[in-house]
């Protein structure tokens, strides 16, 4: 690495303040992000060599799980099976391909629901990446884009929702409303939407881990990743970046991966831990305003959930979300730096929730009415280096 971006690279690691003067320049923060989410060591002599086998080898993942049980690969040198003599739709039995393909439409329609509303308040989403997989898309290959797949599926994503807090609505009340399946420009053939890239990595994710597969917010998770690789300066970062976005993501899941389990909930490692240590912090910082909240008996279930489980995505728009992230990802201690980003959200607005009653502080709680993300941050860190 040279001596130029090792030093913002320590500088980043070391200040997780305001940053903004360091990452955008020259896409230095898709690299950052890389090497902070452990895609990427520091040494750079190894780099190539790491994205050349990992883009393979998300390649053989492509390769491997979006298909359809029973096509073809004669191209791939591979005979055509009679699927009808041994399996076929209505094989009762469970290790059916055709089960396992059945019961992956289900995670799949929900992923579906999920990426088509995907940052509302920007057209990004929607519009066509200028690097389709051209191994899934090309029409000489026989496998089966993951949009036809969820077209000629007749299943009721209703059925197979699975919202991780039994909360009815994920999304902030400041987000626009996503638009329904059919207002979706539709793109031509050889074209796929950057949502459809986003699909296709919370689906693979899924199918190389049963045992969390989907879960609801992930795609909130995984879309200001995408979003940021895929408009990196470098044509090159760019042309990878479902790949790219793919491992970190997996990366940044296995840090985070016990918010989503339910059945850790009350764990040390689980979300109610995590809630309550935002107010036992606030306690130490404000008392007076810790015990405004419990005189009106507002939990931090009733807004943190969504503060943690998803990395305060839903509460800032995607630029200022993903400034959010740079001081998360720096900071050695990331999560614990997330709680005192919470803190400090409820703190700099203190005044309004010492006067307001029940109903209009939890209005300020799920729409947060503070728009400058570097202030935020400033008081995280003031908060910090109190303890």
């Amino acid at each position: 690495m040279s001596s130029l971006h090792k030093s913002r690279i320590q500088s980043l690691v070391n200040i997780p303040q305001i940053l903004t003067e360091y990452l955008p320049w020259g896409g230095l923060r898709c690299l950052c992000w890389k090497i902070l989410l452990n895609y990427l060591p520091l040494e750079r002599a190894s780099w190539t060599s790491i994205l050349a086998k990992q883009r393979e080898l998300y390649s053989q993942f492509l390769r491997e799980m979006i298909i359809q049980p029973g096509i073809a690969k004669a191209n791939m040198g591979v005979s055509r099976e009679d699927v009808t003599f041994e399996d076929h739709p209505l094989n009762p039995n469970p290790d059916s391909r055709w089960n396992t393909y059945f019961r992956d439409n289900e995670v799949l329609l929900q992923i579906d629901k999920d990426v088509r509303r995907l940052c509302p308040d920007i057209s990004f989403f929607q519009r066509a990446t200028e690097y389709p997989c051209l191994l899934i898309l090309d029409p000489q290959n026989e496998f089966e884009t993951l949009r036809k797949r969820v077209e000629q599926t007749t299943l009721k994503s209703q059925t197979v929702a699975r919202n991780r807090s039994g909360v009815t609505n994920m999304s902030s009340p400041q987000k626009n409303p996503a638009p329904s399946m059919n207002e979706y420009v539709v793109l031509p053939n050889g074209c796929e939407a950057h949502w459809e890239v986003v699909e296709r990595i919370l689906f693979i994710y899924a199918k190389l881990n049963p045992g969390i597969a989907y879960v609801q917010g992930m795609n909130e998770i995984v879309g200001p990743l995408y979003y940021t690789f895929a408009t990196d300066p470098s044509s090159e970062w760019r042309e990878h970046a479902e790949a790219d976005t793919f491992f970190c993501f997996t990366n940044l899941m296995a840090e985070i991966r016990d918010n989503f389990i339910k059945s850790l909930d009350d764990s040390q490692c689980g979300i109610t831990y995590k809630m309550e240590k935002v107010y036992s912090t606030l306690k130490d910082k404000d008392v007076e305003l810790y015990l405004k909240l419990q005189e009106q008996n507002i939990k931090p279930q009733f807004f943190a959930f969504r503060w943690l489980t998803l990395l305060l995505s839903q509460e800032f728009v995607l630029p200022d979300v993903i400034r959010i992230w740079d001081s998360l990802f720096a900071d050695s201690n990331r999560f614990d730096f997330l709680l005192l980003v919470c803190c400090a959200m409820l703190i700099l607005i203190r005044e309004q929730l010492l006067e307001g009653d029940f109903t209009v502080n939890m209005r300020l709680l799920q729409d947060y009415p503070i728009t400058d993300v570097c202030q935020v941050l400033q008081k995280a860190k003031e908060l910090q280096d109190s303890q």
